[in-house]
């Protein structure tokens, strides 16, 4: 395995942190000033979005990318280090088209979608026309089991009739967002992974209510977390993505690179809190002595730097292995990753706010905001306990296959006593 960034990346890397050095941070605080007087979207990133777009950092993230759409193609190895200096800022992915749920809408219909569907919905989410909306979970069931999921899709005269409820489904309040995929049951009868299936669904369909936008930990989003009634949906015969009871399958797939996504960008937001803590550490003085002089500050920069390590080489790995061998492949290290980066990402944001008192929990900082990323992160695309349970099942399983190997060096008591 070599990490080392090809030279091509380097570059990216260069002129992406220019870009978000000379035109995304000087305009954090206009941004949250926009969003505040109720301005969403905010009227300038479709400017920085225009810009980026002209500067070839566009799409970034689909290593399979039409040869005929605007984007670069890059592996998730190559990706990995962008997406880190996008996750600097909650808002700057959007700017390069690599937010969020339509990264893995896109993937979704690049792999999945007739010749139509690309057309209609991935050609406009490719130019960063529109944007969309995965529904999967839901409020009555564990969602983390997606055979749990309830929402009926039935088969109405020529078409589809859907009937569900779905919560903290991202974007759906935002007001460019034009499509749903929603995930139902089409044969509840069928093997419980064959159950289900994806839709694409119109947002504007009669039927789709937004019944609230959801705030989580306090944290209001205007692009919304929503809970959405759908009452007698009815879509054409041609909406459904992939085949009949594919559902399943294809939420595994889109889920994999996602999680690497959030993780990648949770490892940025990690190495801003800890340059802001260490910053922190070197200005502020407490009872004679500046902060980092003190030794719970010192060892809180420390072990911060060996966890941010840690995971990045976890991700990486993980990146490598889904380049080489597909997600499916991956599966293992994409739960490990899933569950050690937003843990980590929540430590090392608690820490710099600690350092930095009153400050820490002021929005004054960007620390709060990537600490709730975080926290729910450890919930969203699974809780932590599913993945590490899905890592105890892979190492049980292997160990079953060579049971008794360990056996060897197993040393006897002495004079063999039992």
């Amino acid at each position: 395995m070599d990490f080392a960034y090809s030279p091509r990346v380097e570059a990216l890397r260069t002129q992406l942190r220019d870009f978000v050095d000379s035109h995304i941070v000087p305009r954090i605080g206009a941004h949250r000033d926009a969003l505040a007087a109720g301005q969403f979207p905010v009227p300038f990133v479709d400017e920085l979005k225009a810009l980026a777009r002209s500067e070839g950092l566009w799409n970034l993230f689909l290593p399979q990318l039409p040869g005929d759409a605007p984007g670069t193609r890059l592996s998730n190895l190559d990706y990995a280090p962008l997406a880190e200096i996008m996750g600097r800022v909650a808002w700057a992915p959007e700017v390069f088209n690599c937010n969020a749920p339509d990264t893995g809408n896109m993937e979704l219909l690049l792999h999945s979608g007739t010749e139509a569907q690309r057309a209609r919905w991935l050609q406009p989410l490719l130019d960063g026309a529109i944007r969309s909306a995965f529904a999967m979970t839901e409020p009555d069931v564990a969602s983390s089991d997606a055979a749990n999921i309830t929402t009926s899709i039935v088969r109405d005269g020529d078409g589809w009739r859907i009937n569900g409820r779905k919560w903290f489904i991202t974007n759906a309040a935002h007001p460019r967002c034009a499509l749903l995929i929603v995930m139902g049951k089409t044969d509840p009868q069928a093997d419980a992974h064959r159950q289900q299936s994806m839709i694409l669904v119109p947002r504007d369909t009669p039927g789709v209510r937004i019944v609230r936008n959801i705030g989580v930990v306090g944290h209001h989003a205007p692009e919304g977390h929503c809970e959405i009634v759908l009452r007698d949906v009815r879509v054409p015969a041609d909406a459904l993505l992939g085949g009949a009871g594919e559902g399943f399958a294809m939420a595994q797939a889109r889920l994999g690179p996602g999680r690497i996504h959030h993780c990648m960008r949770a490892i940025g937001a990690a190495e801003l809190a800890l340059e802001l803590m260490t910053e922190r550490a070197l200005e502020r003085r407490a009872f004679g002595r500046y902060l980092h002089q003190h030794g719970t500050i010192a060892d809180w920069i420390a072990r911060s730097r060996l966890d941010i390590e840690q995971a990045r080489l976890l991700v990486l790995k993980t990146a490598w292995l889904i380049d080489r061998d597909g997600a499916r492949a991956a599966r293992r290290e994409i739960a490990m990753i899933k569950s050690v980066v937003p843990q980590m990402l929540c430590t090392v944001c608690d820490r710099a706010m600690q350092v930095y008192g009153a400050m820490g929990l002021s929005p004054d900082t960007p620390l709060v905001e990537h600490w709730t990323a975080g926290r729910a992160l450890r919930i969203a695309d699974g809780p932590d306990e599913v993945h590490l349970q899905s890592v105890a099942r892979a190492e049980i399983k292997q160990r079953q296959g060579a049971f008794g190997a360990g056996a060897a060096y197993l040393t006897p008591p002495p004079g063999g006593a039992q």
